[in-house]
């Protein structure tokens, strides 16, 4: 969708830039541009909006093949104001957007290349019945095929209530792999503190529980091991996408069969890397460049 971040505090008029934004697409141009095959699939307007989302994940390298344009409903809109610091506050205009249609129909070749992750998150399911519907086709369908299921429970308050969300979450959850959440959302899927929320997903057959808290760092849990990474100590410009940036980061590290500690550190680089600079995605690094935050701090290369 489309993300419009503005200069100013939106009620004053402040003059406002686009760019490509939600979880979703964050995820993906995060994988390839560390060199991952990457499809994303979803529902666009047939309008300008919807033109530019399609243009900048083709240019970052992202297939749009599984991407349907609705002529009658136009692209979801989120308007970004920063308020104070790096407090930043997002209001949403995507009821009946061309998003909330989604139906199973809509991913019915999902599975014709064969991916080995589908990464989905809770904002999805949150913007319809259709939609949840949707999402809950597409996990089902891709462990009826053996594909890895990767789901961040994301969720967003602004779109439904807790109350509402849970039920839909939790099953969710209980069908992926691999679980993220940041640490106020475990109680979404499972009861009781954090340690017994993450018992009760791994015996509910999730076999990986990934826990992401902020400038706190993140910890896992995998196969009975439990690791954790702080996080990179960085200028904070703008922390919007970060939690994406770090889902990329550890996805990208799992597809190329690391370990769980440098699962989590892959996140955690990708993480600063975000924080680094505005914008949900722009600034997130290639492969070649994951080992830049090993330099002298004020160095320039040449």
């Amino acid at each position: 969708m489309g993300s419009l971040r503005a200069a100013g505090l939106i009620r004053m008029g402040g003059a406002m830039s686009m760019t490509l934004g939600g979880a979703e697409s964050n995820v993906a141009i995060g994988l390839a541009r560390l060199g991952h095959a990457v499809c994303w699939a979803g529902r666009l307007g047939a309008d300008e909006v919807g033109d530019f989302a399609l243009r900048t994940l083709r240019a970052e390298g992202v297939d749009t093949r599984l991407v349907a344009r609705d002529a009658d409903r136009t692209t979801g809109l989120l308007l970004i104001e920063k308020r104070i610091a790096d407090i930043s506050c997002v209001a949403y205009y995507r009821a009946g957007s061309a998003g909330s249609a989604l139906d199973a129909g809509d991913l019915r070749h999902l599975f014709d290349q064969a991916p080995s992750v589908m990464h989905v998150t809770g904002i999805t399911p949150a913007l319809s019945p259709t939609a949840a519907a949707a999402t809950l086709w597409a996990v089902d369908a891709a462990r009826e095929r053996g594909v890895t299921v990767s789901f961040d429970i994301n969720f967003r308050g602004k779109l439904w209530g807790r109350d509402e969300a849970a039920g839909v979450l939790a099953t969710i959850a209980r069908k992926a792999q691999v679980v993220f959440a940041s640490d106020d959302e475990l109680s979404l899927v499972a009861p009781g503190g954090e340690s017994a929320a993450v018992a009760e997903l791994i015996d509910a057959g999730v076999t990986e529980v990934v826990v992401k808290r902020g400038a706190l760092g993140a910890t896992a849990w995998v196969d009975g091991l439990e690791a954790s990474v702080p996080a990179h100590v960085v200028p904070v410009v703008d922390t919007i996408g970060a939690g994406d940036a770090f889902t990329a980061g550890y996805l990208s590290a799992r597809l190329d069969g690391l370990g769980l500690e440098e699962r989590l550190e892959r996140g955690a680089v990708l993480g600063a890397f975000a924080v680094s600079a505005a914008g949900d995605w722009e600034s997130l690094p290639t492969r070649d460049e994951l080992e830049l935050l090993a330099g002298t701090a004020g160095s320039t290369i040449r």
